[in-house]
């Protein structure tokens, strides 16, 4: 499987403090409508370490079940724990899971040969093709480019990283070192545009919860080398993508914006609290300036 395009970091819906299943169903549907190539669910976006492992592997299946082969569905099964990560990973491939999205080992901040090993004794106990997801910070560190590399050497199926460090830099670091079909996808849509430019191939997104068709048009239009038309797309919703990322820490601002338009309930889970009223009104400002409260 190549990893490459639109996916989108699934928000999880609750609703009086249990998974919200027909909001599920829904969110899904508007996503492949949209045009995505991916869904992941159980990720940052997907509160993943509010879920306990039988809500965890239930979003797994449900999204699988309803994308019912439409798209990818890249489930998140990464954990600071290799045992548990093991554990999630064969869980999702046998509910059917096209591939698995592993984060950074956070909290207890392991050298890089310990990342090594870690993600080597995962890749070992699955088939699933792998994305390794580096996000500094939230980890506490990176996956530096030449562990990256060793990974990719020594474990066929790891074939993507999912760069979510804020550095343009890195994509040109990595593809320094990685083999030529090693897959890099941005993990920050304000970035989208240049990380593609410089050879990333493709976006986990967080704002095509809000506007699918969007941000699948922009990841297209780079992909596709029409940079004029990106530009064009960036420019015009780059204040929408970085009030998403502004206004409180992510999941918040995007699960608020969703609730908005009626597809769902804004409701967090603790220690995330919901978005003050300040905030949620400057959200609703920027949500009606691009007349999204009626989508």
């Amino acid at each position: 499987m190549q990893f490459s395009g639109c996916y989108t970091a699934l928000i999880t819906p609750f609703r009086d403090g249990r998974l919200d299943v027909p909001a599920l169903r829904a969110l899904i549907e508007r996503q492949i409508a949209g045009g995505v190539d991916g869904i992941v669910p159980c990720g940052t976006t997907g509160e993943s370490p509010t879920l306990d492992t039988a809500e965890h592997l239930e979003v797994i299946r449900l999204t699988i079940e309803f994308a019912a082969g439409r798209c990818q569905v890249v489930a998140g099964t990464g954990s600071n724990s290799t045992a548990e990560a093991i554990e999630l990973t064969s869980a999702a491939a046998a509910l059917g899971a096209t591939g698995s999205l592993q984060v950074c080992p956070y909290y207890n901040k392991p050298s890089q040969d310990g990342l090594y090993l870690h993600f080597k004794a995962i890749a070992e106990a699955t088939a699933l093709p792998l994305m390794l997801y580096s996000v500094p910070g939230r980890a506490g560190i990176e996956i530096a480019p030449h562990t990256v590399a060793r990974l990719a050497a020594a474990c066929p199926n790891i074939t993507a990283i999912k760069e979510a460090g804020g550095s343009v830099d890195r994509v040109s670091q990595l593809l320094q070192e990685v083999p030529e079909d090693f897959a890099i996808l941005c993990g920050d849509d304000p970035l989208t545009l240049p990380f593609i430019a410089c050879g990333a191939t493709g976006l986990v997104s967080v704002a095509s919860n809000l506007i699918p068709d969007v941000i699948a048009r922009l990841v297209r239009a780079c992909l596709n080398g029409s940079f004029d038309e990106a530009l064009v797309i960036h420019r015009q919703y780059y204040p929408l993508l970085r009030g998403l990322m502004s206004l409180d820490v992510n999941p918040v601002p995007i699960k608020s914006a969703v609730a908005l338009q009626g597809h769902c309930s804004a409701e967090l889970r603790l220690p995330l609290a919901p978005l003050s009223p300040g905030n949620t009104t400057d959200l609703a400002k920027l949500l009606e300036s691009y007349n999204l409260l009626s989508c």
